[in-house]
């Protein structure tokens, strides 16, 4: 099964020829586009000038088609997926690489965005998703893109094809061990705010939690999790999926991916917030490695961050009006890379 799966990659990556390079006005990124009949891919790089060789570090982004860069009313452009990185402390070892969510604008205005700067199609309907969107959104064709670029990226003359750094955050470390898993040129792996567990346990624990907690009565616990079984069912079922096309993403990611993780050599740095409850798993990975005798995992818990690593408050709450400690996370984590 997996030589079939390589093979129809191969020969989706012949198909694909480079469309269109240039800078994206106001920023100093360069929006790459490879196309063939069937998909476009745009990608950026954190570079507007190729001179010199570095590795890449693909960062993948997390769930929601929320476009690489957002215009606002002021004329600020904000980079969406690396907004919260000290981009330059990544661009001295690393080309740093994004690739657009599918049939995601590459540049979109602040209001065609939802609450959740989502692009939709409808601004008067908070999740007007294009259909396009919904029928893309599943693990193997984000995995498949994914590698058509690094395939095309490690072909360039300013690109040490030696070394190659994979993460992502949330859905997007799903995509970043699917992408390790099938892509031997991959070195180092880091993941955060990763859950390799199914996604809907991550309901029914938070359910528990919340019972346990006082915040809803045992009996309403029941009630959620009951629901979440029935949603479980409902999307794993083909013609469900087919008939409403938003299910397509559950049925696709809330497979474990803990088995591919436990089959990856390379080393795999795993960071999460303590008051992530998607992360929780987290906490047992070490006893997965053990039991597999594999001793390639450094594991970081970030005390009261939360899935975002934000500070969490008394009352449980994400404080936003800090910045946060994102720098901090993934900066640890490039200089572990260079270790």
């Amino acid at each position: 099964m997996k030589l079939q799966k390589l093979l129809l990659l191969f020969s989706i990556i012949s198909s694909f020829a480079l469309f269109g390079q240039e800078r994206v006005p106001g920023t100093n990124y360069t929006h790459f586009q490879l196309k063939n009949k069937q998909d476009t891919i745009d990608f950026v790089v954190a570079d507007t000038s190729f001179n010199e060789v570095k590795p890449i570090l693909l960062f993948c982004q997390g769930s929601q088609p929320i476009p690489l860069f957002i215009v606002f009313d002021d004329g600020h452009i904000l980079s969406a997926p690396l907004g919260n990185f000290d981009v330059q402390h990544m661009k001295l070892n690393y080309h740093v690489v994004v690739i657009s969510m599918p049939h995601t604008p590459v540049v979109v205005n602040r209001n065609l965005l939802n609450r959740q700067y989502s692009y939709i199609t409808d601004t008067t309907h908070q999740y007007s998703y294009s259909l396009d969107y919904l029928l893309s959104d599943y693990a193997e064709n984000y995995i498949n893109r994914a590698n058509i670029v690094l395939k095309y990226l490690q072909k360039q003359k300013w690109v040490n094809p030696n070394e190659l750094v994979v993460s992502g955050h949330s859905q997007g470390s799903r995509i970043a061990v699917g992408i390790t898993a099938l892509n031997k040129n991959v070195t180092r792996l880091g993941l955060f705010g990763y859950n390799p567990m199914n996604r809907r346990e991550q309901l029914i624990r938070q359910a528990r939690k919340s019972a346990e907690q006082g915040e809803i009565t045992w009996e309403k616990a029941d009630s959620i999790q009951e629901e979440q079984l029935e949603h479980y069912k409902v999307s794993q079922n083909e013609d469900s999926v087919k008939a409403h096309p938003y299910l397509t993403a559950w049925k696709s990611f809330s497979k474990s991916t803990l088995d591919e993780l436990l089959q990856i050599d390379i080393p795999i740095y795993i960071a999460y917030g303590s008051e992530d409850i998607a992360a929780d798993p987290c906490d047992l990975l070490p006893l997965k490695f053990i039991e597999n005798r594999k001793d390639n995992l450094t594991l970081h818990r970030y005390p009261n961050l939360d899935h975002n690593f934000f500070p969490v408050n008394e009352n449980g709450e994400s404080d936003h009006s800090t910045r946060g400690f994102w720098q901090e996370v993934m900066n640890a984590f490039i200089d572990w890379t260079r270790k």
